[in-house]
Order: structure tokens, then C-alpha cells, then sequence
């Protein structure tokens, strides 16, 4: 699916990630992709690295985002970015969500059970 220009609120399957949170792929291209999590109070997105540099966005809640060893408290509003092959996680103080961007696309997402 090289998505749309254009992308509708709602559009996009919401799919469980492997450490229990949900995702949806917003939109993407080859270049870069647009994917929302969403996380229940006390969710975490886990300890992981990827080659892809990431920046997200705190659409909604509160969370807990460790890059490289520095922890930080993001609430609504705010944002970060992960260098490529940094080691990252993030926890869900309350309910949220986040609005993840992937340079170049992320390739696992496109299949199931990617991370």
C-alpha cells in the first residue's frame, strides 16, 4: 500500500505490537512513514534499536522515553527524535498515544509481527 497524498482520520487497520500495545500505519512511502501507537497506562514500547531515524509525537497522554541511556517525561505536545541505532523504549504514564515518523520506511511493519 504506498499509501495516499491524502490520509482520512480512521483510515488504517489497528494491529497488536509484540510487546502488547497497538498500531496503525497512517501513511508511508519508500522515503518515510507515518505509524500511531497507542498504549493503555503503564504500556511500554520496549527497549529496542532499528537503523531507521524516528521522530514521535505525544498526540495525547503522558510517557516515560529513555534514549540512550537519558530518561525524560514528554507530555502532550512535546516530541524527540532517535537517532539511527540508538537503543530507545518508551512507557505510558497514563493513556496515550504517539505519532511515530520512520526515515526510510519501516519495511517490518508492511509484514505481521514486526516490532
Amino acid at each position: 500500500m504506498a499509501s495516499d497524498i491524502f490520509v482520512r482520520a480512521g483510515e488504517g487497520a489497528w494491529e497488536p505490537t509484540p510487546d502488547g500495545n497497538k498500531r496503525r500505519i497512517v501513511a508511508y512511502t519508500e522515503e518515510l512513514m507515518m505509524v500511531e501507537f497507542a498504549f493503555e497506562e503503564g504500556g511500554e514500547g520496549w527497549v529496542h534499536s532499528h537503523p531507521h531515524v524516528q521522530s514521535s509525537y505525544v498526540a495525547e497522554g503522558s510517557f516515560e522515553v529513555t534514549i540512550d541511556g537519558r530518561t525524560e517525561r514528554l507530555d502532550q505536545g512535546d516530541s524527540y527524535i532517535v537517532p539511527s541505532g540508538l537503543k530507545h523504549g518508551v512507557k505510558a504514564l497514563s493513556k496515550g498515544r504517539l505519532v511515530d515518523c520512520f526515515t526510510p520506511h519501516r519495511a517490518d511493519f508492511l509484514k505481521s509481527g514486526g516490532d
